[in-house]
């Protein structure tokens, strides 16, 4: 069809005499302007004609039949149902397919994973299918859509266009796609015949939403269809002499270094339903994709799965709330991702350097955070950490009365938000009658009833400050610091030992005390803060025994769960 050779000849994006076009259409050039008139309305305004010379602004996907390639042996088809059938069909017959190319301009019936339809306009999309025959099996073979993938990834971003894979073989730039990989295989003579199908968007689609171009991407224009292909052919065949030689294994790194989800947070759907929520760890050695989920680390293989980013969930699905909780200490921040009630990931850093809360926001923040902080710190450390941080934070302050606990503090403003979250989420952990203990800068030891009446607490000076109390106002007693002993011989473990006495002994008062109150009846104690371990160490054996002492770490973000999931 000489409307077709009109194109395949300007396709390159170089200037054309049309006395030469006329020559390899074999007609008048006189006839040349008719025959543009019957192109495709979508191309038809990129010709630019000056001086006898026609020119189209951009190259498009399309090929002429004499093209070749060193390492396949190519046929360029103007129309065809599939490239894969083509091949697909020839494999089932007997014929060999090993290193042989089929590309079409246009396809009836071209088709992508999970059935998908792959639909374009006449030079939009470079669409080719490779044929390669195997002797390990189709089992063996699981690997196989990631190589193709990292080697179309390769080929790309050598022409400049600097493309990730999503999860297993889709070849996307940022959120947008820009290719597809489409493999299916046949038994056949003890070998398997692999139809490797490949469509990347040569120009920007018309009638496809979240794509994207090669030509849109790379940053060297007037990139020809015929060099890209020479790429990508040239990788997938460096690539696939590799892998049947070792494996996916060495290319594992590599791989996941393309990734573009990388240690993100995605959903997997099925049939558009949630089936799995998780952070991804990497791609095994079988190219399936590690997932930590709340249940654990999982394997998911290469099923009838789609994955989606968060920012990608269409309205009709349930997007789970994600809350940044922070708990701002007097030294330190100490913050929490949280998810439907669950804690997904934490952290904590000294507020010289909150690099690491950038970093984090950089992972696994939204625009739909929600960022909620309890403060003991001073206004500038809490500006310090807002800075960091693109959303407001909703800096909470003690209350009367919260999730069925009265307060009993006289004047709740003053009273640090630390201890009262810490007792709002001492109960999920305990419906007893409890004893809080938060040791970090301060030790402070509080004390909630059965009935839920917080009746407030004492304040002491937490290790390090009793120490440097110590060391800075009593002579000759700058010793190293020293360990816990029942009887300590040394300066050094008498000051340690007697700091700990003083922490324990004022647990010990403490719980007496409500125990009295409580009427005898059972009271827990949770210790929280950096020197819990420290302090379960050193309260008395039969203590701990005859009661139930336990550490929680994180207890405030817990506290911040609680409060949240009742509003």
């Amino acid at each position: 069809m000489l409307v077709n050779k009109l194109l395949v000849a300007l396709a390159d994006g170089t200037p054309h005499h049309i006395t030469e076009l006329a020559q390899q259409l074999m007609c008048q050039p006189q006839q040349l302007n008719s025959l543009w008139q019957q192109v495709p309305p979508t191309l038809r305004p990129l010709l630019r004609q000056r001086d006898g010379f026609w020119q189209l602004t951009r190259p498009i996907a399309l090929l002429s039949d004499q093209y070749t390639h060193t390492d396949f042996t190519v046929e360029v088809l103007s129309e065809t149902t599939s490239t894969n059938t083509v091949l697909l069909d020839k494999a089932r017959s007997g014929c060999p397919i090993h290193r042989h190319v089929v590309l079409s301009h246009q396809q009836t019936q071209g088709r992508g994973r999970q059935g998908r339809k792959w639909q374009h306009d006449l030079g939009e999309c470079l669409m080719f299918s490779i044929g390669w025959t195997f002797s390990q099996t189709q089992a063996q073979l699981g690997t196989l859509a990631p190589i193709v993938a990292l080697a179309c990834q390769r080929a790309l971003s050598a022409l400049n266009c600097h493309v990730q894979i999503k999860w297993p073989n889709d070849l996307v730039i940022g959120l947008d796609k820009l290719g597809g990989i489409l493999i299916e295989t046949v038994r056949k003579n003890e070998k398997t015949h692999a139809v490797i199908g490949i469509g990347i968007n040569f120009m920007q689609p018309e009638k496809i939403d979240n794509a994207t171009s090669f030509q849109a991407a790379c940053t060297q224009k007037n990139t020809p269809a015929s060099l890209l292909l020479d790429k990508l052919l040239q990788e997938i065949h460096t690539l696939l002499i590799q892998f049947e030689q070792t494996g996916f294994a060495p290319f594992q790194a590599a791989y996941e270094a393309v990734h573009r989800d990388h240690k993100q947070c995605i959903y997997l759907l099925q049939d558009e339903q949630i089936i799995h929520y998780g952070r991804i760890l990497g791609i095994s050695e079988t190219g399936a994709l590690r997932l930590q989920t709340e249940q654990g680390e999982q394997e998911i293989i290469n099923g009838e799965v789609s994955l989606r980013r968060p920012e990608q969930l269409s309205g009709s699905l349930k997007l789970l709330p994600r809350y940044l909780l922070l708990d701002a200490g007097n030294s330190r921040l100490k913050w929490a991702w949280v998810e439907n009630g669950e804690i997904v990931h934490t952290t904590h850093a000294p507020y010289r350097d909150l690099s690491r809360l950038q970093q984090d926001w950089a992972e696994w923040g939204r625009t739909d955070v929600r960022i909620i902080g309890s403060a003991v710190c001073g206004i500038a450390k809490q500006d310090l950490v807002q800075s960091y941080l693109p959303h407001p934070i909703e800096w909470l302050t003690s209350m009367y009365h919260a999730l069925g606990v009265t307060n009993h503090y006289r004047n709740p403003r003053e009273h640090g938000t630390d201890r009262w979250f810490s007792a709002l989420g001492s109960r999920r952990f305990t419906q007893n009658a409890c004893v809080i203990v938060s040791c970090g800068t301060a030790v402070t030891i509080d004390a909630l009833t059965a009935d839920n009446h917080y009746l407030g607490g004492s304040i002491m000076p937490g290790f390090h400050l009793m120490r440097e109390s110590l060391l800075h106002r009593t002579a000759n007693l700058n010793r190293p610091e020293g360990q816990f002993y029942p009887f300590p011989t040394t300066t050094a473990n008498a000051i340690a030992t007697g700091m700990l006495d003083a922490v324990c002994g004022s647990i010990i008062l403490m719980h007496t005390r409500l125990k009295e109150r409580n009427h005898q009846q059972t009271v827990d104690i949770i210790l929280t803060g950096g020197g819990a371990a420290k302090i379960l160490g050193a309260l008395p054996p039969t203590f701990v025994l005859d009661n139930c002492v336990k550490i929680v770490d994180n207890l405030v973000i817990f506290g911040l769960i609680n409060w949240i999931e009742q509003k």
